[in-house]
């Protein structure tokens, strides 16, 4: 017979892990295709039980942001309803040359509502990836007078944000 244990713990309230997202982004501006080039971030979780496992799961959580921020897209016909993007032939996801260097860093701050000291750590890489991906796009345009741009960031969108419809417009 071997040793065995159980326990319930109920925590008292929810935890809230949090972090930081800093990205760097280049912008062809022949194509509106944008290149992110470095990737930084610095969450809390609480206590790391897994240090491969939590960076894994930030990894991936980046680029699910970075093919939503940039690519991703469901798209119907105006007219008929019809769905255009149904296959992964219409559908831009993320692949592996899209995605840059990501350095992921931990700032243990154990919460005091579990005995572990433990956050959660599953969508933290979608939830900073979005808003920084798309800040860094939007920065990169701030001189051409753009000031907002909408989800998915794809070269269309980017190229005429830049001016490229006026472009096409007069002739160029």
């Amino acid at each position: 017979m071997g040793l065995s244990g159980a326990a319930v713990v109920v925590p008292p309230g929810a935890t809230f892990p949090n972090g930081c997202h800093i990205c760097e982004v280049e912008i062809d501006p022949e194509t509106g295709i944008v290149k992110v080039v470095g990737y930084w971030v610095v969450d809390d979780v609480g206590r790391v039980l897994n240090p491969m496992l939590v960076k894994g799961q930030i990894h991936g959580g980046v680029a699910q942001g970075l093919g939503q921020a940039l690519g991703e897209a469901i798209v119907y016909d105006r007219e008929s309803g019809q769905l255009l993007s149904g296959s992964f032939m219409d559908y831009a996801m993320p692949r592996a040359d899209d995605m840059p260097d990501i350095v992921a860093k931990a700032n243990e701050v154990l919460t005091p509502a579990n005995p572990l000291g433990v956050k959660g750590a599953g969508e933290a890489g979608t939830v900073g990836a979005m808003p920084a991906i798309m800040n860094a796009v939007v920065d990169a345009l701030a001189p051409l007078g753009v000031r907002h741009l909408d989800m998915p960031a794809s070269p269309e969108r980017v190229w005429r944000a830049m001016g490229g419809s006026e472009l096409l417009a007069v002739g160029c």
